[in-house]
């Protein structure tokens, strides 16, 4: 049993360089529009004893940033890197549609059914996430810590949390570029126990992944 929470913040990544378009496991830094959107939702009053973060540029630029600027350690957890669309990657949603027809449509109602040609499938991408959503839990339980990470795996994890079928998992919620989460995890005499405190998006507008 451990006496102290373990809190951590996610925040998914600000807009990246190339404009809108599915990107997965296309790895564009952050644009300039990006880097402001998450200077803009972290603040001087944030506490963190370690920064985790996906090894995708557009995640891990600002991670390692921030911990130089506030000196903590910054650990990477590959699993935390964003689903792959296949075929989708580097094309608008007009791309896709022209191209699939109705498949887009279907894949935002129930993922689990619709997997993007060349994608990676929806029930092996949250066994890949929650893995590494376990592996920072035991890493730095009872500390406070920031996820650098993605739309995606930030939706994988709070299926899990929340206990949403992953057939609803990318329709459940908006998770807009620079959005901050945050969940508590308690270890106690009867189990553990995480809870969503806080979904706080930046903005509004819905972005792809």
């Amino acid at each position: 049993m451990r006496d102290e929470p373990t809190l951590i913040d996610l925040i998914r990544h600000g807009e990246p360089s190339g404009g809108p378009m599915f990107r997965g496991s296309k790895d564009d830094p952050l644009s300039d529009t990006g880097w402001q959107q998450m200077r803009s939702a972290v603040s001087a009053d944030d506490r963190w004893d370690v920064i985790v973060t996906s090894p995708l540029r557009r995640c891990r630029g600002f991670a390692e940033w921030l911990g130089a600027e506030r000196g903590i350690k910054v650990d990477v957890i590959d699993q935390l890197r964003e689903i792959s669309f296949g075929d989708w990657e580097g094309r608008t949603a007009a791309d896709i549609e022209a191209a699939y027809g109705d498949h887009l449509q279907r894949f935002w109602a129930d993922p689990v059914a619709n997997t993007p040609a060349g994608g990676e499938v929806i029930t092996a991408f949250s066994e890949r996430v929650l893995a590494g959503w376990a592996q920072l839990q035991a890493s730095y339980a009872g500390q406070r810590v920031l996820l650098v990470c993605h739309g995606g795996v930030i939706r994988m994890i709070l299926a899990s949390v929340l206990g949403i079928p992953l057939s609803q998992s990318f329709s459940g919620f908006a998770v807009p570029f620079a959005c901050r989460s945050r969940i508590r995890v308690d270890e106690t005499a009867y189990g553990e126990f995480s809870a969503l405190l806080s979904h706080t998006p930046l903005t509004t507008e819905p972005h792809l992944l």
